[in-house]
């Protein structure tokens, strides 16, 4: 292959529509804006303006709030951590924290924490995981098979 030889694939670039060239190019003249008016100018901004009308989105009352010290938790079932640890990509014998599933592949990003759930069936004995929370029913499930979940401790003021 040379350099001069290097091509994109069939179909993967467009060429731009070129407006105002001709009656022959279909889109000459008013380049496919119809005639006159608002809509047919630049710089038309009218989406949601009901013609002076108070805009639905100002009649209607406001509701809700975003609360900014949300936490955002990665979840995490007991039957996705058995399945890493049957196909080898999780060590039971060692403690289980957020670096561990994400080299295992069981998460992509830690964002505020993992938090495990309880559905699936965990075998593994003796296992123990680092995680940010966990569910009552998860907690269950890990201390009837003999490990335990360790939380972080919480800097309390």
């Amino acid at each position: 292959m040379k350099l001069n030889e290097v091509r994109d694939n069939a179909g993967a670039t467009k060429n731009a529509k070129r407006v105002g060239r001709g009656i022959g190019s279909g889109t000459g003249k008013t380049s496919g804006s119809g005639h006159k008016g608002q809509k047919a100018r630049s710089g038309v901004s009218i989406k949601g303006f009901e013609g002076g009308q108070m805009p639905i989105h100002r009649r209607l009352p406001k509701r809700g709030f975003n609360n900014i010290f949300r936490k955002n938790y990665v979840e995490v079932n007991l039957g996705s951590l058995q399945a890493a640890i049957d196909a080898g990509k999780l060590d039971g014998a060692k403690p289980v924290d957020v670096v561990a599933m994400m080299n295992a592949g069981l998460i992509s990003k830690a964002r505020d924490g993992v938090r495990i759930l309880g559905n699936g069936e965990l075998t593994a004995k003796k296992l123990e995981i680092h995680a940010a929370g966990a569910s009552k029913a998860a907690v269950a499930a890990v201390e009837a098979a003999g490990g335990k979940i360790v939380f972080p401790a919480v800097a309390s003021e």
